[in-house]
């Protein structure tokens, strides 16, 4: 029991560096996304198809290959990032094109005729999507955000290759170390728990905008 608790407590150390750059990204990505798919949508063309490359790059290349990208190919050009920002800068711009698509969606989901209601009274465009179209983008796109958001938590495994102490990487040392595959069994524990928490999360939150949905 006591090489257990031991255990835990190591592992905890390296959820935190899994939860602060799931949080981050989170934080960064979700508002870039949306950004990115008003720009995807824009009437600029040149604005247009700057943002639908970008996405197409994103979504088109591995985010291990984007992560080695930003690691090791950018100090050869002399721009060179703590571990951390480099993982933070590599997650953030895969996962905002993942959004812009879904955020994307889900606004070209609501019906045209809204649009021109909100014009017949008066709104401005900014007024039409901030009280009529986002708030049921936001109800329609909770699913698929929610998706994305659970692999989030199981693609933080990925900054391994960074060589950062996270909580697969932590697991896997112990492991080595005393030949023992009882760390990956609590670490299996760690990340069904992260994905509970954010499920039961989202669903909350699909009761509380499912008023909005027409």
């Amino acid at each position: 029991m006591e090489k257990l608790m031991e255990t835990v407590l190591l592992m905890l150390e390296g959820t935190q560096i899994t939860l602060e750059i799931f949080f981050i990204t989170l934080i960064m990505a979700l508002p870039l996304g949306l950004m990115a798919s008003l720009a995807r949508i824009s009437q600029l063309k040149p604005l247009s198809l700057l943002m639908e490359f970008y996405i197409w790059i994103m979504r088109g290349t591995p985010l291990m290959l984007q992560l080695l990208f930003v690691y090791f190919a950018l100090p050869m050009i002399g721009i060179r990032l703590p571990d951390i920002a480099a993982a933070l800068l590599s997650f953030t711009l895969n996962y905002a094109a993942y959004f812009a698509e879904i955020f994307r969606a889900g606004i070209q989901s609501i019906d045209r005729g809204q649009y021109e209601a909100a014009k017949t009274l008066g709104m401005t465009y900014g007024q039409t999507m901030r009280r009529i179209v986002i708030p049921q983008m936001i109800r329609r796109v909770l699913p698929p955000i929610s998706n994305e958001t659970i692999n989030l938590v199981k693609d933080t495994s990925l900054v391994y290759i960074l060589a950062m102490n996270d909580l697969l990487r932590v697991a896997r040392t112990i492991v080595q170390r005393e030949f023992d595959m009882t760390p990956f069994m609590v670490a299996a524990v760690f990340y069904l728990a992260m994905t509970f928490v954010l499920t039961w999360i989202f669903k909350k939150l699909e009761a509380h905008y499912g008023k909005y949905d027409m």
